[in-house]
């Protein structure tokens, strides 16, 4: 198994169309993704005292989050543009290897910051909405 690079691991915006055309959204240093889902608990007097849970059940969910430097890119005017308006759009995550996440995120945070001496610098958290697919590398 070989290692991948961080800098492989990237998320890239729809411009909206359709087809979508999308853009890296260059400026992130780091870059974060969870896969979560709900637990059902479905345990009842003949589990023999253990917790059951229902497989398949509960939400499911991907939940980004990355920071870097602002560079005013085509694609950080969408990404600010869909946190102003809340809009659900769709996103690709791209690793290294060639796998990738497909599918619509709201951003839940856009933070922006900077110092007198320094770049200025972005963060965002984004969760998904609906069903995301998943492609293996070839």
């Amino acid at each position: 198994m070989t290692a991948e690079s961080g800098r492989g691991f990237l998320v890239k915006i729809s411009n909206g169309e359709t087809p979508p055309v999308f853009s890296t959204l260059a400026g992130l240093r780091s870059t974060s993704l969870s896969i979560n889902s709900t637990a059902v608990d479905i345990t009842n007097k003949d589990s023999g005292g253990w917790r059951e849970l229902l497989g398949g059940a509960g939400v499911r969910r991907l939940t980004l989050s990355g920071s870097g430097v602002f560079t005013n890119s085509a694609a950080e005017s969408i990404l600010r543009s869909q946190a102003l308006t809340g809009s659900v759009s769709a996103y690709q995550v791209i690793f290294e290897n060639g796998e990738q996440f497909t599918g619509q995120f709201q951003i839940t945070a856009l933070d922006y910051s900077g110092d007198h001496n320094g770049e200025r610098t972005y963060s965002l958290s984004m969760e998904s909405s609906g069903p995301i697919s998943f492609t293996v590398a070839p």
